[in-house]
């Protein structure tokens, strides 16, 4: 507790205690407000209303600061994997060696897909866009695994946890395979989390496939900065959609499509657009000057975020990121070389600077992901894989939340006052 913060309404004062988390701003807790004073706050997007308490994830916009567990963003992307970050996220704690095995093993062996969901892919139009496959497919998993759907069991919710954590990649990878009319590979459970995804998604039964170290290592990286990301509109969603009690998939699959949305998960595919309609470095200045006209339309995507006021601090990690696979696949792309020009200048530029128009995650990832071979249509499926854990751990924190009640926010009406019903034939 914090001391108590006053509301004068109406000639009465009314007292609401102030909550103090372990970092980050005080909060007023306004849980009596309405019972109190006959009256409730309006505030459009949630912007200044904490939904939940949690202890995952904690951002700080203003000073560039992502923390998963208290481990800084930086710290994770370089030393650890896709699979501790999950541990992590879930448990609370780094794993110790024998913890992380066991639970690698325990993933790799909920890698495959029930048989029957093979047909259900069939199902879709082949130009269907994978995310309305993974919608589809993902809710439907409660169909084929309902001894994993009892929400008070704490042993069926780990069930479904590592389930959606190891299936994900099997049914993005399915899902990319189906729009290009490839067959499905089966997971090969002797490779990575990362390296298995790249086997489906690439990989041919014709042949061989052979796992590139450096773009392995990317794609992990990838996944542990879309890992989480507090109390976004997906994570918000799935929260929502758990609040009722309903069945974990059918969580995931409202998160899903909360993700699908442009101003959320369609951000990497705009900046890769936006970077392609530049087309080449020596066009970047005509570009820029329009990005600066007030009445120009045109906007520079991939710069600033709507939390982060300071450099997106996933944003250093992927910058190096984007030479090593440059490197490794001897990328030769205008696209490419305008990214790292159109960077390079407006981290001098004066505008960029004082705007805080530092270039962001997505501006790195769609690059990142083009050059490793991915169509932009499945950006956002990748970000839905890389975010299931993020979403799982949050989910469980609120099932097991003795505060948690059904999510319902509330309204300011401003529709028509009561009035009588008039007969059709006298309207």
């Amino acid at each position: 507790m914090g001391g108590m913060a006053k509301l004068a309404l109406g000639g009465k004062d009314t007292e609401f205690p102030v909550l103090k988390g372990t970092v980050g701003p005080d909060v007023v807790d306004i849980r009596k407000l309405y019972g109190q004073t006959g009256v409730f706050t309006y505030d459009p997007g949630f912007t200044s209303t904490a939904s939940c308490e949690s202890g995952i994830t904690y951002i700080d916009g203003d000073e560039g600061v992502l923390l998963h567990r208290g481990y800084p963003i930086g710290q994770l992307a370089e030393k650890s994997s896709f699979m501790e970050v999950c541990y992590l996220l879930l448990n609370g704690e780094l794993p110790k060696q024998d913890e992380l095995d066991k639970f690698t093993y325990t993933i790799n062996r909920h890698t495959m897909l029930h048989e029957q969901l093979a047909t259900f892919y069939r199902g879709f139009r082949r130009d269907a866009h994978p995310m309305a496959i993974m919608c589809g497919v993902i809710g439907a998993l409660s169909a084929f695994y309902h001894d994993s759907t009892d929400i008070t069991d704490p042993q069926q919710r780990m069930i479904a946890s590592h389930r959606l954590i190891a299936k994900m990649p099997t049914i993005a990878a399915m899902a990319y395979k189906y729009s290009v009319g490839q067959p499905f590979l089966y997971p090969d459970n002797s490779l990575s989390y990362a390296g298995n995804f790249l086997r489906m998604t690439f990989g041919v039964p014709a042949e061989p496939y052979h796992v590139n170290p450096a773009v392995e290592r990317a794609m992990d990286r990838i996944f542990i900065l879309h890992a989480d990301h507090e109390q976004n509109a997906s994570t918000s969603t799935v929260r929502l959609a758990g609040s009722s009690g309903a069945n974990p998939f059918a969580c995931i699959a409202a998160g899903i499509a909360c993700l699908w949305g442009p101003a959320h998960g369609g951000a990497n595919e705009a900046a890769l657009n936006m970077l392609r309609e530049i087309g080449t470095p020596d066009k970047i200045p005509h570009y820029i000057e329009r990005a600066k006209d007030k009445n120009d339309p045109f906007r520079l995507m991939g710069f600033g975020h709507r939390v982060y006021k300071n450099y997106d601090p996933r944003a250093t990690v992927m910058q190096a990121t984007v030479r090593e696979v440059f490197d490794a696949l001897k990328v030769s792309d205008p696209v490419f070389e305008t990214a790292l020009r159109l960077e390079e200048i407006a981290l001098k530029d004066d505008y960029f600077v004082e705007k805080k128009l530092f270039p962001n995650v997505d501006f790195y990832s769609g690059v990142i992901l083009s050059a490793i071979g991915f169509p932009t249509s499945m950006f956002t499926a990748l970000f839905a894989l890389a975010r299931t854990v993020g979403w799982i751990a949050q989910w469980n924190e609120m099932i097991t939340d003795p505060d948690q009640k059904i999510g319902r926010p509330r309204q300011l009406y401003t529709g028509p006052t009561e009035r009588d019903y008039v007969p059709i034939s006298q309207r």
